[in-house]
């Protein structure tokens, strides 16, 4: 199982909150889902690890 060799630190994850809060904004209320979808099965293959990628998703999840 493959695990991350590297973490964000706290600007990091601003930026990257600032980049996906801009790309669902480009992407409109009709396409915002679906790019969504898009950039979790990215992610996923990039994990390379689909227990990995089941416990982000119940961590996202959690307390909606």
């Amino acid at each position: 199982m493959p695990t991350p060799t590297q973490t964000l630190d706290i600007p990091g994850l601003e930026t990257v909150y600032d980049l996906l809060a801009s790309a669902i904004d480009a992407a409109g209320p009709q396409k915002s889902e679906l790019m969504l979808v898009k950039l979790a099965l990215l992610n996923a293959n990039a994990l390379g690890d689909p227990a990995l990628f089941r416990q982000h998703l119940e961590a996202a999840a959690a307390d909606l």
